[in-house]
């Protein structure tokens, strides 16, 4: 089985060497701040950069390059560039949310790009590869960060609002669960329910009245989004002019 090493021991480098352990790929002990880099790409197979994406490039560099073995990444912004000097190089981003070290991998999804090695990763953690233009990952990663990020932000909303009426958040948990498989088989826009979906614009307004000023910005631009979606009404405005 191929060989692996990782710089940078947090959740995802830590992630991905248990998910790749547990496959039977021989993992060689993680290097990390201190370390001396300079033959860290000898003796493995594929060496992965699971850095902060500011200090990939200086990473890269500083590792002697070795012409049998990949030097990959974990961003999902970034290219392949972002490698030299090194020959052979890939991008392996999971789309997966990682909390915690040894977040399971298994089936996830992986942007990937580069040598052929990185197939063979997603393949050995029986995931699914989406192939990503290189001049468009950073727009494929904004998506994601929106799908996850940007989701738990807004359910920390729904904690501080269902608060105010004396409600858990998991009361809601139900609701949301059921709000993702409907998008899972009907799409955004088949799954769409509530007041903006049939143009209740009076109920919207009485939410707005009702929540804390310091929530009506977030939910008068998820409403102004909601309304794209109902494409026969055309572009709605939340604010005004309905």
């Amino acid at each position: 089985m191929p060989a692996l090493r990782v710089i940078g021991p947090g959740k995802a480098g830590l992630s991905l060497t248990g998910a790749l352990d547990a496959a039977g790929w021989r993992v060689d002990a993680p290097l990390g701040r201190g370390d001396d880099l300079a033959d860290a790409a000898a003796g493995v197979d594929l060496l992965v950069l699971a850095t902060p994406d500011a200090a990939i490039a200086a990473v890269a560099a500083a590792v002697a390059p070795v012409p049998t073995t990949v030097v990959a990444h974990l961003s999902g912004a970034l290219g392949l560039s972002s490698l030299e000097p090194h020959g052979r190089r890939a991008t392996i981003h999971p789309l997966r949310s990682l909390p915690a070290p040894g977040t399971d991998l298994r089936g996830a999804w992986f942007a990937i790009s580069g040598d052929p090695l990185a197939a063979e990763v997603v393949s050995a953690l029986d995931g699914r590869v989406v192939q990503v233009d290189e001049a468009k990952r950073v727009s494929y990663h904004a998506a994601a960060v929106i799908a996850s990020n940007h989701l738990v932000a807004l359910l920390g909303q729904v904690e501080r609002v269902a608060a105010e009426a004396g409600v858990p958040l998991e009361a809601y948990l139900d609701l949301i669960r059921g709000t993702v498989d409907n998008v899972a088989l009907l799409g955004p826009a088949g799954a769409l329910t509530g007041p903006v979906a049939r143009g209740d614009w009076a109920t919207v307004d009485g939410h707005l009245a009702a929540l804390a000023p310091a929530e009506r910005p977030a939910y008068q631009a998820l409403a102004d989004l909601a309304a794209r979606l109902v494409t026969d009404r055309g572009p709605l405005a939340v604010a005004a002019g309905r």
